[in-house]
């Protein structure tokens, strides 16, 4: 019982942390306009 709990516990942060790492790692559509009109700026 109590080493089920533990690997719910795990699983679940694993998930989340693979979750984060891919929303982190994603180019978003903001943040490529900021850096184009950084370029064109220069």
């Amino acid at each position: 019982m109590f080493t089920n709990i533990i690997l719910i516990i795990i699983l679940l942060h694993l998930v989340v942390g693979i979750a984060w790492l891919a929303y982190k790692l994603t180019p978003r559509k903001g943040e490529e306009l900021i850096d184009n009109s950084e370029e064109n700026d220069k």
